[in-house]
């Protein structure tokens, strides 16, 4: 019996330890099924944000704009969450440079059939930073979670939001590097409290929609620093040939549109490059921009003078020149008022680099152009104009006509045709006589270029040296007629009361502004033997004194290797006596105008007079050009002028008569005086 009694206790026992194990299991089995669950609802959640994120970033890769971006995100937010209403602001600068929130007017709401979305999200059309839901996340620039609207105290649209039935909400930046650059904001009709893990997916969803802001901008960036000069930040050729395309095929739909084009540049910027440098040039540049700029804005306003009223586009081609399309005119007078305007606005200096510095412009103005021309063509003719304008004497403005083009077309004519003769070698040196007035004997030649075109017909350089300047081809040129003319002389060497005739030849002001200029000149005269004496270099007035401290080096320089300098055409120019004092300079030629206006009476001859006294102070020798008649003559010698140069002696003349007229006694010379001497 007490046997049997303990085997029912073991099994009782066996049997609850048996149970035991099986609730063990059985927990363990019910913790590992939960453990799963929560395992594949994480997982299923990371899924969820995951897709998430990859439809925003992909909406944020395809958009071409923000709010694309936006009104997709808007949907995707909302379908994820279950929330009701998705809502957007772009965050803009105001002008007190704090931001503020404004409406995009793109918004979702899951039920459509409701009114009470559009008045919660389209009443409140602007936020403060720090202001509601959405000028939090503005002002801390991270999300920001509200449990219930109704009862929060910074959350204005609460009266709509409980009439609407909506309670929880959360909102979060778009941020472009340390900007907000929008804002998003959502709505649920349940109170939620704080999902963390939701906000931060939000982060990231405003991360992605930034970098649609940062590709934009850069776009953006891209396209503006494509279209804008650097410089001035105005609009560029391509900006401004853009836009007036746009003009001229408007003027084709409607004729009666009228438009006109200024061109313009700063006379002798070139100068304030050179005497104060390239970052004063540059404000200059600076300056006058914004100074047009400012006046243009003002013209266009009610208030603008004359009651005139248009659109305009200030562009800057490059250096110091502008252009102005001036549209919607009401007739041509309107262009020309502005060129007016901008003549009156540079009466008034600029402040540069701490000195007041005057400047003057050339203007060339279109008006009104026909309505077959393109682009290209108005701004060629507004150039036209403007080269008008310089060649008239600067600071002004001229309107353009045909006359203009037919000049062009002749003048690019003629180009073409120096630049062929110079391959042909069509050109030649005359040589004029200088005569010693006291002694009446040959002393030296000017060295004169012609051009012997097509070998038919002598052109002197009036008709082509202006372009040939201009162009650069004076450069070759001249270095060709300055080794012809010492090649010359040096022959004269060799024949008998020749030696110390000299030769007189004249830099362009392209040809002195050549960095190498010394080493051209010695190398010539190293190359045909010429004793450098014998060769004297004429610069004008305005020459020497654009650069004075260069003018003064290269002029050292020169005299050095012992050539002799002249200042040509004196006068006509503008010379500052101390510069002129302080040069290397030997000859001081009184230009022919002066000379001629001798007889007209007491005037030009104190004026003659006077040159002649200031040669002699400065220890310089005189030589009178344009010498035509024997009382011009015997003016000069009583006055004490050296020497003269002129039609009374010779007219310029090819080498092989130079060659003879060396060789004039004294006699020949004084009968000369009396007539043409020789007629070449």
């Amino acid at each position: 019996m007490t046997a049997t009694l303990a085997s029912e206790a073991d099994l009782r026992a066996e049997i609850a330890k048996l149970k035991r194990r099986l609730e063990r299991e059985k927990k363990s089995r019910v913790d590992a099924e939960g453990i799963a669950e929560r395992g594949m609802r994480a997982l299923y959640d990371k899924q969820r944000q995951l897709e998430l994120l990859e439809k925003v970033a992909a909406a944020a890769n395809e958009s071409t704009s923000l709010n694309e971006a936006i009104r997709t995100t808007l949907v995707q937010v909302c379908e994820y969450t279950g929330w009701q209403v998705g809502n957007s602001f772009l965050a803009e600068m105001g002008s007190d440079q704090s931001y503020q929130l404004i409406s995009t007017g793109t918004w979702h709401a899951v039920n459509k059939d409701h009114d009470y979305a559009y008045d919660l999200v389209t009443r409140w059309k602007t936020f403060d930073a720090g202001q509601g839901l959405p000028g939090r996340a503005l002002s801390t620039k991270a999300p920001v979670w509200i449990v219930d609207v109704v009862s929060d105290n910074n959350f204005p649209r609460a009266e709509l939001a409980r009439k609407a039935g909506l309670k929880a909400a959360f909102a979060f930046p778009v941020m472009a590097g340390a900007h907000v650059a929008a804002v998003l904001e959502f709505f649920s009709d349940k109170a939620h409290p704080e999902d963390p893990v939701l906000l931060s997916l939000m982060g990231q969803i405003g991360t992605q929609l930034g970098r649609v802001v940062d590709r934009k901008r850069s776009q953006d960036q891209l396209v503006h620093n494509a279209l804008h000069d650097s410089l001035t930040g105005l609009p560029n050729r391509a900006l401004f040939l853009e836009r007036l395309t746009s003009v001229i095929a408007r003027k084709r739909r409607r004729p009666e549109t009228k438009y006109g084009v200024l061109f313009m540049d700063l006379d002798h910027f070139k100068f304030v490059n050179d005497s104060l440098g390239h970052l004063a040039g540059d404000a200059l540049i600076i300056g006058f921009g914004r100074r047009i700029a400012d006046a243009l804005r003002w013209k266009e306003s009610d208030d603008g003078p004359g009651g005139s009223q248009f659109a305009s586009t200030l562009a800057r081609l490059g250096g110091d020149e502008f252009v102005i399309l001036v549209e919607d005119i009401k007739h041509g007078g309107d262009v020309v008022a502005v060129a007016d305007m901008i003549q009156q606005l540079l009466t008034q200096p600029f402040m540069i680099e701490g000195q007041e510095l005057f400047a003057s412009a050339s203007v060339g103005v279109i008006a009104d152009p026909a309505v077959d021309v393109n682009a290209d063509d108005v701004l060629r003719n507004a150039d036209l104009a403007l080269y008008r304008a310089k060649a008239l004497g600067k600071s002004q403005h001229a309107l353009y006509d045909e006359s203009m083009h037919q000049e062009a077309m002749k003048r690019l004519k003629l180009e073409s045709e120096l630049r062929l003769a110079l391959r042909k070698n069509e050109f030649i040196v005359y040589y004029q006589p200088i005569v010693d007035l006291p002694d009446m004997e040959v002393v030296g030649f000017e060295a004169l270029v012609r051009w012997n075109r097509n070998g038919e017909e002598i052109v002197g350089p009036a008709e082509f040296i202006e372009v040939a300047e201009d162009t650069g081809i004076i450069l070759p040129l001249g270095l060709w007629v300055l080794e012809t003319a010492c090649r010359a002389f040096q022959g004269l060497a060799e024949e008998p009361g020749r030696q110390q005739q000299y030769v007189s030849v004249n830099l362009s002001a392209r040809q002195f502004a050549q960095a190498d200029l010394v080493i051209q000149i010695a190398n010539i005269i190293k190359k045909t033997g010429l004793a450098p004496q014998r060769l004297r270099l004429e610069i004008t007035e305005s020459v020497a004194m654009v650069d004075a401290d260069r003018a003064r080096r290269v002029l050292e320089e020169l005299r050095a290797i012992g050539v002799k300098l002249a200042i040509d055409d004196f006068g006509t120019g503008y010379s500052s006596l101390s510069c002129l004092q302080d040069y290397p300079l030997e000859i001081l030629k009184i230009d022919r105008s002066f000379v001629n206006r001798m007889r007209q009476g007491d005037d030009g001859l104190q004026m003659v007079q006077t040159i002649i006294n200031l040669a002699r102070s400065l220890r310089m020798k005189v030589v009178a050009e344009g010498v035509e008649s024997p009382d011009e003559l015997a003016l000069l010698k009583s006055m004490g002028c050296d020497l003269g140069q002129g039609y009374l002696f010779s007219k310029p003349v090819p080498e092989n008569v130079m060659r003879q007229l060396a060789a004039a006694p004294r006699q020949e010379v004084e009968e000369a005086s009396g007539n043409l001497w020789m007629t070449g």
